[in-house]
């Protein structure tokens, strides 16, 4: 079965672990993105896997020599975002620029239509299930941003774990792609994607990406381009926190590179382009949003 392999393109500054510790003017910082992207283009071309690269606005201006080069390669561009901010931190006047501003720089870097978003952290949630008519007004298709997981930044335990649409509070239909997950006991555990891919061993990983592969679903896999760049700069994290950050970075270009040998991958508009005329079309899923 094809899963979707996804890459979230952000820098070394930009995840939420580290905010706080790095200046809110981060133009001050080294850009070290482009660097990791171009690894993970190697493992991907070597694997001949065409990837889906939300691009975050803010690293796509200033580098504008990298979304041209992952379209070039024949990766899909999708959007992150500009600036990073989880949409939980945001008014729906605040997201709508956020986003509109990505798809503009990223469409006209691209060439592409650009028809995908994963917001930063996994922030659509069920308080901020209002996005998602934002999304559709902008020509957004398919969301990745739902994960069907317990977590203290994100997620919705209750979600579905399949491609499914769902139906916006306006009553529209919008294609959602959640995050892998393995169901062990009633609960959802996440894999094969970010910090469970790069801490956990790569059998786990493997694991429940055939486990839900016997299920008959697609997995959506997702990395950062930080997780493989052990020379970034190293900010003093608590330490709880450093561990889980910078956990296990040496080996997480083994363990994709693997990945991709041992199962086959395509990009998320690849998954989204084949589940369209399945059954699941036919079952719309309905997210109640938290009650005011």
């Amino acid at each position: 079965m094809r899963n979707a392999m996804s890459v979230d393109v952000e820098d070394w500054f930009h995840p939420e672990a580290v905010r706080g510790f790095v200046p809110e003017d981060c133009s001050v910082l080294e850009p070290r993105a482009a660097l990791a992207v171009d690894r993970l283009l190697k493992v991907f071309d070597q694997a001949q896997v065409h990837a889906t690269f939300f691009v975050l606005g803010w690293v796509a201006d200033r580098q504008p020599s990298l979304v041209p080069r992952i379209a070039a390669a024949g990766h899909e561009i999708a959007s992150h975002g500009y600036a990073h901010h989880m949409i939980t931190q945001q008014s729906p006047a605040e997201f709508a620029a956020d986003l509109r501003h990505s798809l503009r720089v990223l469409r006209a870097q691209s060439g592409q239509a650009v028809v995908g978003y994963r917001a930063p952290s996994f922030s659509v949630v069920r308080d901020t299930l209002w996005a998602l008519d934002i999304m559709l007004d902008q020509g957004i298709e398919y969301d990745s941003s739902i994960f069907p997981v317990h977590h203290d930044r994100y997620g919705i335990p209750d979600a579905k774990r399949a491609p499914y649409i769902v139906r916006t509070g306006a009553g529209r239909d919008l294609w959602e792609l959640p995050p892998v997950t393995a169901r062990v006991a009633g609960h959802n555990l996440p894999a094969a994607g970010g910090g469970y891919l790069r801490l956990l061993p790569y059998a786990f990983n493997a694991w429940a990406l055939r486990r839900i592969n016997a299920e008959g679903l697609p997995g959506i896999v997702y990395t950062h381009p930080w997780e493989y760049d052990v020379e970034q700069p190293r900010l003093p994290l608590p330490r709880a926190r450093a561990l889980r950050h910078y956990g296990r970075m040496a080996s997480t270009e083994s363990k994709l590179a693997r990945l991709v040998r041992e199962f086959e991958f395509g990009s998320c508009r690849d998954i989204l382009d084949s589940v369209r005329q399945s059954e699941i079309r036919s079952a719309p899923g309905v997210l109640e949003p938290a009650s005011v």
